[in-house]
C-alpha cells in the first residue's frame, strides 16, 4: 500500500506569521494535533500540540531568598535571574509568532512511498505525521492514523 492511497490531500496548516493563540485554534477547530507550516507553497516547518504545550513550562524555580535592603543594591539582577528568563516569563505565551517555535527540520515522503516506510520513518524519529511531497510541492500529509485506519481496509 503506498502513501497516496492513505493520505488525506486536505492538508490543515499554518503560516510562520500566525500566533499560538491562532495555531492553537486551528489545530481545535480542525481536531488535529499538529499541522505544517507553510509560506505561501513552501513548507518552512511543522508545529504540534507539544511544541505549544513546552511554552507552559516554566523555568526552573530557584530557592526563595529575600535578601536585606543593602543586599538588594549589591546583587546584579543577573544573578537572581536572567533577563531572557525574565522576559519569557512575562510576556504573553499567545501572542508568540509560530516561526519562533516551529520545527524547522521537517520529515517529508512522497506519495508513491510505501506505507512500511512511512510507519518506519514515523516511529525511527518519533513523529505523528508526514508531509506528503511530490516535486517539492505538498500534496497531503499522512499520519499514524491514517496509516492504521488504511491497514484496517486491508
Amino acid at each position: 500500500m503506498k502513501i497516496k492511497d492513505v493520505m488525506n490531500p486536505n492538508v490543515v496548516f499554518c503560516k510562520p506569521d500566525d500566533t499560538v493563540r491562532e495555531a492553537a485554534k486551528i489545530l481545535k477547530e480542525n481536531n488535529v494535533s499538529g499541522a505544517p507550516v507553510l509560506e505561501g507553497e513552501e513548507l518552512v516547518g511543522i508545529i504540534s500540540e507539544a511544541d505549544l504545550l513546552k511554552l507552559l513550562i516554566l523555568p526552573e524555580k530557584r530557592d526563595l531568598w529575600l535578601p536585606s535592603p543593602f543586599e538588594v543594591i549589591e546583587i546584579p539582577i543577573r544573578e537572581l535571574l536572567s533577563w531572557e528568563e525574565t522576559k519569557k516569563m512575562l510576556s504573553d505565551v499567545g501572542s508568540t509568532k509560530i516561526e519562533e517555535i516551529m520545527k524547522k527540520d521537517v520529515h517529508t515522503i512522497s506519495s508513491e512511498a510505501s506505507v512500511e516506510e512511512a510507519s518506519e520513518h514515523m516511529i525511527k524519529h518519533r513523529i505523528n505525521r508526514l508531509p506528503v511531497t511530490e516535486d517539492s510541492r505538498m500534496v497531503g500529509i499522512v499520519t499514524r492514523g491514517d496509516i492504521i485506519q488504511g491497514l484496517a481496509k486491508l
